[in-house]
């Protein structure tokens, strides 16, 4: 049997003062142990707690070597353990790091390093004709330091790679250079620069200083129930605050072991191969990992029994008998039948997916972050979860709801605390915008706090819809109803005008055309109508949907996976 990670013997973890003070005592701590595993010219290759310390050092040292320690480091493209050993140095050398994107055009990379006024860009195999490319639009730019440099990679005279660069850093440190060693972190000064992922079309710089990052790690490292007996795949984006700093920053003080996944293609393979039994994931590999499930199972003819195992188990499990692993073995062997917790944030989760991983022997436990935040705001914890909740409070950090009216049952969620942003880059007023007069942020979601400190999200603030009749309607609430159904694969709930009305709702949907197959764009515009009709029955006339639009392409999304709705017309 296996033995039971989330709740037993958990080890706290160990406090932080910076994230140089972090990677020293982890390597004191943990030594060779695994950090990494990944992939390397096809082989897997291995990166230890003790090279982790060696080559920040080394790094660190170059940047003062070089005369960068004070200058901004831009990094742009996959997750790799050179990845986080320039964003460490970066952020612990006196500069600051600005992660970008791998998935932006050529001209909003170009945009992103000249406003984010960088030195030195560091990039991944995958960036490697781009940078090539656009390296004659920066000419500021002192050095191109390529992680993975492939054949002819030498474009330019400041081409450097990884290795070159971390020589310099090592015979400087090891003449006697003891700058980086010695350097008193500021931690309030900028140490990450980061652009949002702009899902309302516009990017703001996001300054986060050393101490907000810390604070963000050390909130992670108190609230999930990890340690060095777990082993992760990380599957996100690393530019985005919530993978840096809530799995790759925090697994390193919690002491875990983490697969790096080398393409989102090879995800699910990449969890049989490695065995994980802890993930840190956005809503839509929960939802693609939960349809793998029932497409194996209708696969394999076994929907009806899934069904009623599934109603067994919830029997067994209400009088304290719990068979999960023996009965759903088959199901969690898809994910390498080791996997026992999630954490999910990133987006809203549907709280029958929760009941459902459950059911299978996982725990799902949802949080909630945004960038300007480091990111992590709330989490739900092993023993302490509610359903539709986004969980208490992070240590260190403060919430509460702002309402217009003290009637109101919801209003906006205010933060304060260490982990909350110094401000946009060059941007007062907009920095001004996002704050009240006594110093809590407005996050621009919409929710209420019960008397356990729980915090619900009801919506989010820039999508209210206002109808004509002064209604406010939150859309994120009806796309919740329209997710529970099969046949709607995802959906966006917008305003439209109507004949008849100044202001009606309506549903624009992407059927699940899996489950709907053999059937007609008739029939199938006509199964869709009818789960909305079903769905309005159980809602006010107001909040209703009166106009459904099928759309056969599923939504534009950020690298973070969230819907763009701006491009929603």
């Amino acid at each position: 049997m296996k033995t039971n990670y989330i709740l037993d013997g958990h080890i706290p973890a160990k406090p932080i003062t910076d994230l140089r003070n972090m990677v020293f005592t982890s390597a004191d701590k943990f030594g060779d142990k695994i950090l990494y595993r990944y992939k390397n010219n096809e082989e897997i290759d291995t990166y230890s707690y003790n090279k982790l310390k060696d080559e920040m050092i080394y790094l660190g040292t170059a940047f003062k070597a070089l005369n960068l320690a004070d200058n901004g480091i831009a990094i742009i493209g996959d997750t790799h353990p050179y990845y986080t050993v320039t964003y460490i140095a970066a952020t612990t050398a006196g500069g600051y790091i600005v992660p970008i994107d791998r998935d932006v055009s050529y001209e909003q990379t170009v945009n992103f390093i000249i406003r984010s006024e960088v030195s030195t860009i560091f990039y991944t195999k995958s960036q490697n004709q781009k940078i090539e490319k656009i390296s004659k639009n920066l000419t500021n730019i002192r050095y191109f330091v390529a992680i993975e440099p492939e054949e002819n990679y030498k474009f330019s005279d400041k081409v450097l790679t990884i290795a070159e660069f971390l020589k310099i850093g090592k015979t400087a440190y090891e003449c006697g250079n003891m700058s980086y060693i010695n350097h008193k972190i500021d931690m309030n000064k900028m140490s990450a620069l980061l652009f949002t992922s702009g899902t309302t079309g516009t990017s703001k710089g996001v300054m986060l200083s050393h101490n907000n990052i810390t604070a963000s790690v050390r909130g992670a490292s108190d609230a999930v129930a990890y340690d060095e007996r777990h082993s992760l795949v990380s599957v996100l984006p690393p530019h985005h605050t919530y993978e840096m700093s809530c799995e790759l920053l925090t697994t390193i003080n919690l002491g875990c072991e983490i697969y790096i996944n080398d393409s989102l293609k090879h995800t699910l393979k990449s969890f049989s191969t490695a065995k994980p039994n802890a993930l840190v994931l956005v809503p839509l590999f929960v939802e693609t990992m939960y349809k793998r499930i029932w497409d194996e199972v209708k696969k394999k003819k076994l929907t009806y029994k899934l069904k009623i195992a599934l109603m067994a188990n919830k029997a067994l499990l209400s009088v304290g008998i719990d068979l999960r692993e023996k009965i759903f073995s088959q199901v969690t062997c898809a994910f390498g039948g080791n996997l026992q917790s999630i954490v999910c944030g990133g987006a809203p989760l549907s709280a029958h997916l929760i009941e459902e991983f459950y059911s299978f022997g996982i725990c799902i436990f949802e949080g909630y972050g945004i960038t300007e935040c480091s990111p992590l705001v709330a989490v739900n914890r092993p023993g302490k979860v509610k359903l539709h909740s986004v969980g208490t409070p992070v240590i260190g950090c403060q919430v509460k709801i702002d309402k217009d009216n003290p009637s109101d049952e919801t209003g906006e969620i205010l933060v304060k605390g260490d982990n909350v942003m110094l401000g946009y880059f060059k941007d007062q007023e907009a920095t001004d915008a996002v704050f009240t007069e006594d110093g809590w942020f407005r996050t621009g979601d919409i929710g209420y706090m019960d008397d356990e400190n729980f915090i619900f999200i009801t919506g989010r603030k820039k999508n209210v819809i206002i109808m004509s009749n002064g209604k406010n309607i939150f859309p994120e609430e009806l796309e919740e109803y329209l997710s529970k159904t099969p046949i709607i694969l995802e959906s966006v709930v917008v305003e439209r005008k109507s004949e008849t009305s100044d202001s009606t709702l309506c549903a624009i949907i992407v059927p699940n055309y899996e489950i709907l197959e053999n059937k007609t764009d008739e029939q199938i515009a006509s199964d869709i109508n009818a789960a909305v009709k079903s769905i309005n029955k159980k809602l006010p006339s107001f909040k209703q949907m009166r106009i459904v639009e099928i759309r056969k392409e599923p939504f534009e999304r950020t690298t973070s996976k969230k819907i763009q709705r701006f491009k929603i017309k």
